[in-house]
Order: C-alpha cells, then structure tokens, then sequence
C-alpha cells in the first residue's frame, strides 16, 4: 500500500518533539473516562486486569488499548481513546500489562514487546465473555510492536478482529534501544530504567533461585536489564536475541488485518529501521503514515482530542 499523506499539523508550540513528547506524558489531563476493572486469570496461573469503559448505548464493537513501557491504562494516551471511542459508540478495554496495574504480578516474568501471548487470552476471553462484531486493536509504542506482531504471526485470528492501529512503534527492538541510550534521550532511559529497577526490585526476594543482589547491581542501562531480566525470563539468550525475535518488523509482510502505522519523522524514539516503508508498498494490508511532527506519542491538536486519537477512529470506522 502507497504511503498515506500525513495532515498532521500541531500547534507553533508542540511541533518541537521533546516539547510533544513531554507535555502529552506528563502535562495533559483526560476527564470522563469512567472505568471498570476486571481480572482475568491467564493460562500459566498469572493475572492481567482490564479497565473496561462502555458508550452510552449498547455497542457491538470494542477496542483493545495496549500501553507502552511502564504504563499502565490510566495514561492520557490510552484514556483519550478510550474517551474518543466511546463519545462514538464503541467500548474500550484499557489493558494493564502483567505488573503493570498497580499490584505485582505472581510470577517471575512479566511483560515485554513481543508477549503476544497475553493479547491473545485477552481477545479470547473478550469474545467469550461479549457478543463483539468488531474488535479493533490499538497500540501504543511497546504495545504498538505487540499489536503488529500479533496479527503478523502465523496464527488463527479470529474473524472479528478487524484492525489495528499502531503508534509510535519501535518496529526494530535493537535500532530503537540504541535511540533511546544516545545522549539525546539519557532523561528518557533513565527514567525507564529508574520504574523498572524498582519494579524489579521485590522479585529479588521473592525469586531468589533466579536472580540475586549482584545481577540486580549490575543493572546500568536498558540493554543490561534486557541482559539480566528481560530475556531471561522469557525464554530469550540474551538482550539482542530478544530484540531479533520480539521484533514486529519481520512480521509485517504477513499482516492480513488492515494496519496503520503512525510513526512521526521527529520521533527521537525510532531508528530508521522503524518506518517499514519497503514492507508498506508491499502489503496491501498496511498502510504507513509519517508526520513531520509528533514526537514520541505527541500528536497534540488544538482540541483535547489527538491527532492519533482521531485517525484510528476513522481508520477503525473505514475496516
């Protein structure tokens, strides 16, 4: 499919994309958003909790919302769409990634970019439990990655599922890593890495057999906790092989749900890897949009309405 035509514009103001980034993270505020959680028991005796919000009148359609590292479904960028969407008569499921809701999670692992296992019980147990037509999938960064591999692996999607939209999407794990650990982006990793050493840091006495105080010291980057925790409890060698395998962009060129991608050219996040042009033109089923402007999941408008917010009702709408 030929690259679409961004219209993005943002404000004077926004079109800077720490500025983008940093305001819709930390400054921007989400209200009406009335959810309800439910825990879902997963196939290895772990937990996920849904935070479920419904339109006024009784839908047949329902969108997944996936968060991005260290997020959770409380987050503006998950809450504007679930907002949006259901101002326009489709319910939203905001999922909590495993540990991610406020409570840690029973076991060892956690979550990670290619966990599409976990997606998978999600839409499962959606069709068992609501009678959905349509079920759209939308991610945000790590969740983007997990959106696309999900329909790109060789699998039995259901036939409700019926699109995906993916935000600011490290397609290459490894080039998006090495992004995040330049100079340009050292408040960012730190950050990252700050929630997940924290995060990390009760499973040192409650997994002792598995990992100790010298592993957990020896933690300086992204890639070291990739390294120490990361791969290692969830079936990888190390950091890189992680990356190579979690990686949606091998997946692209089998996706047959339609998919939009919306990664913005200043999104200091992404390598060059990370805007699949080549798998776009190729795949009649992915459609690849590339603002000038937006940052990394900033694509603030005048309204409180995002630009990325908008497109994927439209897109959902268009399937």
């Amino acid at each position: 499919m030929p690259i679409l035509q961004s219209t993005y514009n943002p404000p004077f103001w926004a079109k800077t994309s720490f500025v983008s980034t940093v305001f819709s993270g930390m400054a921007r505020k989400v209200n009406g958003v009335v959810q309800t959680r439910e825990r879902i028991a997963l196939p290895d005796s772990d937990f996920i909790d849904l935070d479920w919000s419904y339109a006024s009148k009784k839908s047949n359609k329902v969108i997944i919302l996936l968060h991005g590292l260290e997020g959770h479904a409380q987050r503006p960028y998950l809450t504007g769409t679930a907002k949006h969407f259901n101002d326009n008569g489709i319910d939203a499921i905001g999922v909590n990634f495993r540990g991610c809701s406020g409570e840690p999670n029973l076991l060892y692992r956690s979550y990670h970019s290619g966990a599409t296992e976990d997606l998978d019980a999600v839409v499962k147990h959606v069709l068992t439990k609501n009678q959905y037509d349509a079920i759209y999938i939308k991610g945000i960064s790590l969740g983007a990655n997990m959106a696309l591999k999900y329909v790109g692996e060789e699998r039995n999607l259901p036939q409700e599922v019926k699109a995906v939209i993916a935000v600011s999407t490290p397609c290459d794990l490894r080039g998006s890593c090495d992004e995040l650990l330049s100079f340009k982006n050292r408040h960012y990793s730190i950050r990252f890495l700050d929630h997940l050493k924290q995060k990390l840091k009760p499973k040192l006495i409650q997994f002792p057999n598995k990992i100790d105080l010298t592993d957990y010291n020896s933690i300086k980057t992204l890639i070291d906790f990739d390294h120490v925790y990361t791969s290692k409890a969830h079936g990888f060698k190390d950091a890189f092989d992680y990356y190579e395998k979690a990686s949606c962009l091998q997946f692209l060129p089998n996706i047959k749900v339609p998919s939009l991608v919306i990664n913005a050219l200043n999104d200091s996040f992404l390598s060059a890897e990370c805007y699949p042009v080549k798998e776009a033109k190729q795949n009649s089923n992915l459609f690849l949009e590339i603002p000038e402007y937006g940052g990394h999941v900033g694509f603030i408008t005048k309204g409180n309405i995002y630009y990325n917010e908008q497109r994927a009702l439209e897109f959902a709408n268009n399937q």
